[in-house]
């Protein structure tokens, strides 16, 4: 939130220098982030009035000018500005001024005339945007004024950074308080007092839902001038709070919003057919178009006022364009709503855009102060825009539900426990009364009532930060743990998800990380997700879902890295991903519904290695990114059986299992995959579930034998389909339960071979048999073992060769 100083120090004046009063803040949780000056540094420019303009007689666009800038003389300026003309006022800066960025003005001619200044814009001087010309001032602008003194360009702007629960500090007012109650000095509030009503009119307003709106205070008024210029006191407040200058009667709305926190709505009631107001949910198939020229489609989700019952406005959003002020505006309905917090949250967020208004009501605005800020407003509407013949209706002030302040109690001795340090009750007292709270103090117990614009005070630790922040947080002592701090060592079994990592980045692949909530196309795509958990206020439009896999996250990243020249790319992420799970139950670390494990998933894309002259270039393959899975995994084991998966090529895919647990996959993306998200061709992917890699089987000691291992090899015919796993999986079973593969230490594949237009395949395999118990192996116990071996292969359809 941005704010002039002068502006703050007109409600309250504490003796503080500036940079006293932005550590004061800051020290009370108003977080100052910075503090800046008005305009950048200059020097020697005026307020000057032009007295003759005439056409340069060399140029189309130039004119030369007689300018009084108090010197005694007049000084002739040729200016090339669109709007300077006789009799206005702007800033000069006169010979030997120094610019922004370190211009220095002299005296020099412009196509034959003399020029000994020049006239600025506020662009120029570092204190607006281009307009288009000159800077024009008013015209009581004193001649000879420093610019700098006359427009106060030398003060501050303070700006603040907000936690979200303190919606209260959303306006000079909330921070004045606050600053009330840190330096006890007195506050002025702006003039309120009531105005009284010359004319009996009411626009007619129906409130049909109170889980809406809880309070709507209207007024009319009548006869204003639109046209009438906006104060230039005014003008420079909203600029320096971040505020663009637009027309008077909605730079009074605009003003009083950052001035009070309150934000309201003005209604051209000439623009209202129905001559009054619904406010109600909106309906599915309504539409509204607002005052950004967008047009909304609505649905019971949004709130809506009504023009009798055609949607005008977005509840406590943005106004309709249909009934909004303009300069031709003489009749005005001015609204101060108070929106039920739950009716707005989540709204914009929705609509892609978000405004003050929005923002405010979100965090709660104050609901008790009504007709007091309707009368604030009225005063500003009659000094600025009223006229002889202006008429004021009576306020209508409807209330409905307003929240209930529930008294929240706070213990002595549980505030000095939090905040760790002895702070004397009367310190406690001091603070309830500095903040305006009504409280009641009994049997140790501090029971306050909090005010109708403290949302946030809801629970006995909010009391207690309010103690600390108002007794300072500067006071607080610096104390070291008493408690030894000792690491506890992990079981020896057990790995960390850490250790997968550094796996991985040994492996080559770089780590990434990316937003858990992915688009809804991804879910479809690369895991063929129909009912992903969906947000209800995602940050952006697109990121509306959960993701349940890693791979879409890798496969944009890696679209990023090939659009940037990069041609080998190995990614990694190692996150959760969020699967819906109705034995979940809630808890402190989960949420109902919903199972939150960790996977880690990686890609691989270009060559198998970087360029080397060693060996040919290939692009990686299945097997390439296979081997670097078993790496990972190990001292584990992984078998792969093949699947099709979604967002995999059909024939290229594998399911990995550890034990009889299927853990995860790896395959190459599927082509049309590839071509959907503009890759050249398909990487290889992998992506495996954390948990049943972090146990591993301790390291066992076993001595060398002295007997060397016998080897035998093995070859068989079986049918092309029938998978190499299969044959793994039916010698490790009969290792397990035939007593004759007692010595089988190694089985493992060495030569595949396939003759064209055969429908089998040849394998060849090593069978390694070591001793048992220092007792070598011998030829009975070896055709003992390659009996057993055969019998299993058979089992599953393999026959010797011949």
């Amino acid at each position: 939130m941005l704010f002039s100083e002068s502006w703050l120090r007109s409600f309250i004046n504490p003796a503080l220098t500036t940079d006293e009063l932005a550590e004061k803040l800051t020290m009370a949780g108003l977080e100052v982030e910075d503090v800046t000056a008005v305009a950048p540094e200059f020097n020697n420019v005026v307020v000057a009035e032009v007295v003759t303009c005439r056409d340069h007689e060399n140029s189309d666009h130039l004119h030369v000018c007689e300018v009084n800038a108090g010197t005694g003389e007049l000084l002739q300026i040729v200016c090339g500005a669109p709007n300077v003309r006789a009799g206005v006022r702007v800033p000069c800066a006169l010979e030997g001024a120094v610019m922004p960025g370190g211009f220095k003005i002299k005296k020099t001619k412009l196509r034959g005339e003399l020029s000994r200044g020049m006239l600025c814009s506020a662009k120029e001087l570092g204190v607006g945007e281009e307009t288009g010309g000159l800077w024009i001032l008013p015209e009581d602008a004193p001649i000879g004024q420093s610019i700098r003194e006359y427009a106060e360009l030398d003060e501050k702007v303070f700006e603040i950074k907000l936690t979200p629960n303190r919606g209260d500090a959303l306006s000079v007012l909330g921070v004045a308080r606050d600053l009330q109650a840190m330096t006890g000095e007195k506050m002025v509030l702006p003039n309120m007092e009531p105005v009284e009503p010359t004319r009996q009119c009411k626009m007619p307003v129906h409130v049909e839902d109170h889980d809406l709106c809880g309070r709507f205070t209207g007024r009319v008024i009548r006869n204003v001038n639109a046209k009438a210029e906006t104060p230039d006191w005014m003008k420079r407040r909203l600029e320096r709070a971040g505020l663009r200058p637009i027309s008077a009667l909605v730079d009074i709305s605009n003003y009083v919003m950052v001035e009070l926190g309150r934000p309201s709505h003005f209604y051209d009631m000439k623009k209202l057919a129905n001559k009054h107001l619904t406010v109600r949910w909106a309906k599915d198939g309504e539409t509204v178009k607002l005052l950004n020229g967008e047009t909304v489609e609505l649905s019971p989700y949004y709130g809506v006022i009504c023009d009798g019952d055609t949607p005008e406005c977005l509840a406590g959003i943005m106004g309709g364009e249909a009934s909004q002020i303009s300069l031709d505006t003489t009749d005005v309905f001015v609204e101060v709503a108070f929106w039920q917090q739950l009716a707005i949250q989540g709204r914009c967020r929705k609509l892609n855009f978000s405004t003050d208004a929005a923002h405010r009501y979100e965090r709660g605005v104050d609901f008790a102060s009504h007709v007091e800020y309707m009368e604030r407003l009225t005063r500003l509407v009659l000094e600025i825009c009223g006229t002889d013949d202006t008429q004021v209706g009576p306020i209508d002030d409807q209330i409905f539900n307003l929240p209930k302040r529930e008294p929240v109690t706070m213990r002595v001795a549980r505030c000095l426990k939090v905040i760790g340090m002895d702070i004397p009750v009367e310190a406690m007292h001091d603070t309830f009364r500095q903040l305006g709270f009504e409280f009641t103090f009994e049997n140790d117990v501090f029971t306050v009532v909090p005010p109708a614009y403290r949302f946030d005070i809801e629970i006995e630790e909010d009391l207690i930060e309010e103690v600390a922040r108002l007794y300072g947080y500067e006071k607080l002592p610096d104390r070291p743990p008493l408690a030894r701090i000792a690491m506890k060592s992990a079981l020896e079994n057990t790995r960390s998800a850490h250790a997968l990592r550094l796996e991985a980045a040994n492996l080559g692949y770089q780590e990434l990380i990316n937003f858990s909530f992915v688009p809804e196309a991804w879910e479809k795509d690369f895991a063929n997700n129909e009912t992903p958990i969906r947000l209800r206020n995602p940050i952006a439009s697109h990121l509306s879902v959960m993701r349940t896999q890693l791979i879409g996250g890798l496969v944009d990243i890696l679209k990023y890295n090939l659009n940037r020249k990069a041609e080998r790319v190995r990614i990694f992420e190692l996150g959760r991903v969020f699967l819906n799970d109705p034995t979940v139950l809630d808890g402190p670390w989960s949420v109902k519904g919903i199972r939150q494990p960790q996977h880690i998933a990686g890609l691989a894309y270009g060559t198998a290695d970087d360029l080397q002259w060693g060996e040919a270039a290939r692009n990686v393959d299945f097997y390439d990114v296979k081997g670097d899975v078993e790496r990972l995994v190990a001292p584990l084991s992984a078998r792969f059986v093949k699947e099709a998966l979604p967002g995999l090529h059909p024939g290229r895919s594998a399911a990995i299992y550890i034990g009889e647990h299927k853990v995860g996959f790896i395959g190459e993306l599927h082509p049309a995959l590839a071509h959907q998200y503009d890759l050249q061709k398909s990487p290889i992917v992998f992506e495996l579930a954390i948990e049943p890699l972090m146990t591993v089987e301790l390291p066992r000691f076993s001595g060398l034998s002295k007997f060397q291992p016998m080897r035998r090899d093995i070859a068989v015919v079986v049918a092309n389909d029938v998978e190499v796993e299969t044959l793994f999986d039916a010698v490790r079973n009969a290792a397990q339960a035939d007593v004759r593969l007692a010595n089988l230490d190694d089985f493992r594949l060495f030569d595949v071979y396939r003759k064209e237009g055969s429908d089998e395949k040849s394998l060849a395999f090593t069978v390694e048999m070591g001793a048992r118990n220092d007792v070598a192996v011998d030829d009975k116990t070896a055709d003992a073992l390659m009996t057993g071996v055969i019998e299993a292969l058979a089992s599953v359809g393999a026959q010797l060769r011949a």
